[in-house]
């Protein structure tokens, strides 16, 4: 798995978020490119957060229909991880050894035991690397997606 990129949810949700145009433009741009390289990867966590988020959280929600094959889509099309009782227990771990707050561990802990070394978030600002894995800001000034892409 080595070149993959995790997306974490927030990637996803941005992509369906018209009250942030900006970073609809930019989720679209990094999924757009992930897509045509085959390179992004998520889990069954980032699905079903997807599918509440984009359901209830957004300003304008999708219907429970359209965020249903919203996730037939994403099934489809990107590579899936699991959850798994050892990702479990890396998450605790993360929680325990690196403050992480439980489901952004649960997302660490995924991509860590997966071997997949870059998570597209921004969800762990101040933290560069952690463990071998990087977290990097689509959505940061700086982001240059030609480097990952």
């Amino acid at each position: 798995m080595n070149g993959r990129i995790f997306l974490d949810t927030n990637v996803l949700v941005y992509a369906y978020d018209r009250s942030e145009p900006g970073k609809q433009r930019q989720a679209i741009r990094v999924l757009d490119a992930l897509a045509t390289s085959g390179r992004g990867v998520i889990s069954t966590q980032v699905l079903a957060e997807f599918f509440v988020t984009v359901t209830r959280k957004i300003v304008a929600p999708l219907t429970v229909e359209e965020g249903y094959e919203r996730v037939q889509n994403h099934l489809r099309f990107w590579m899936v991880l699991s959850l798994t009782g050892p990702v479990v227990l890396e998450a605790i771990r993360g929680v325990r050894d690196h403050q992480f707050h439980f489901w952004d561990a649960m997302v660490w802990a995924t991509a860590r035991l997966n071997q997949v070394w870059v998570v597209f978030t921004e969800d762990f600002p101040g933290r560069e690397f952690v463990e071998g894995v990087h977290f990097v800001n689509p959505f940061s000034g700086d982001f240059r997606l030609e480097d990952w892409a």
